[in-house]
């Protein structure tokens, strides 16, 4: 029998998982990474760009791109090496901040020191409730990494906030390494000047104009929201208790060793310890043909 690998940090096993069930990669159904279900191929779309890397990368024209999609001017909008880059950059520039658990663990990594007193850093749809902020809500620093699929729109546009964001989640390429930063002028230059040269790949800034010419953030969280009803109802049917959400994600209580039992079968959701929630499970909404594959997963383990 195939030992199972224990679940990493952030999710993402999938490549684990088939070397241990001695599987091709792609034969894994991947739930514990949130991306965009609906998204367009990307690497169709890479095919006919792969001259970008014969030369050093210019964001200039990608960084325009995002700008105008977002609509904000372009010296508001820095381009990074994923969200992750977005948040250890920011972290850095404000050294303080207020971290209220459970929440992305990233933030609390990065920031020098986590004070009750400092602006706070909010995931929005929060990670892993999936629940979106109040209107009334506030924050220093919004991660906005799923905001777009929970909403149809780019940006909750809070003025004087910082915005980290992942286009690799949007568009479903987390291997592309791609992000961005949201703010003032001014923070945007102080980011620019700490962030090495060079930081997002040529490819990455060739692609993501042609991805901004197909994203349909509307059209993609109404189908979003659409499957996750769909998710929620086969995980209520099995005798799990799905959470209330507004991401591409639900987490699910009553799910203690949930992922050992589905791993066999080639499918990995999200173990919530590492928020602090253990028997709790973070499982994204998949497509139709993944629905399809969970459901089997769950029957034939029930």
């Amino acid at each position: 029998m195939a030992v199972i690998p224990p679940p990493s940090p952030h999710g993402g096993d999938g490549p684990r998982l088939a070397a241990a069930l001695g599987m091709d990669v792609a034969a894994v159904l991947d739930l514990s990474l949130s991306l965009n279900p609906l998204a367009p191929d990307v690497a169709a779309l890479a095919a006919d760009a792969l001259d970008s890397l014969r030369r050093y990368p210019d964001p200039a024209r990608a960084s325009a791109a995002l700008a105008e999609a977002v609509g904000v001017e372009p010296g508001r909008v820095l381009l990074t090496n994923g969200g992750a880059e977005a948040i250890a950059l920011v972290a850095a520039d404000q050294g303080r901040g207020r971290v209220d658990d459970p929440e992305f663990s990233l933030y609390r990594r990065h920031l020098a020191m986590v004070d009750s007193g400092a602006p706070r850093w909010r995931s929005n749809p929060h990670n892993p409730t999936g629940l979106l902020a109040g209107a009334g809500e506030r924050a220093g620093v919004w991660d906005e990494a799923f905001y777009p699929l929970a909403t149809g729109r780019w940006t909750r546009g809070d003025e004087g906030a910082v915005v980290v964001g992942s286009l690799t989640k949007v568009f479903a390429c987390p291997g592309l390494r791609l992000g961005y930063v949201l703010a003032d002028g001014d923070v945007i230059e102080r980011l620019r000047r700490r962030q090495p040269a060079w930081a997002v790949n040529g490819l990455a800034l060739a692609l993501l104009p042609r991805l901004l010419e197909r994203a349909d953030l509307a059209g993609w969280a109404r189908g979003i929201a659409a499957l996750r009803e769909e998710l929620v109802g086969l995980l209520a049917g099995a005798g799990l208790r799905p959470r209330p959400s507004d991401a591409p994600w639900v987490l699910v209580d009553g799910a203690d060793g949930l992922r050992e039992r589905l791993a066999p079968c080639g499918v990995l959701v999200r173990d919530a310890t590492s928020f602090g929630l253990a028997g709790s499970a973070r499982i994204a909404v998949p497509g139709p043909a993944g629905l399809e594959r969970l459901a089997r997963a769950l029957a034939a383990t029930a």
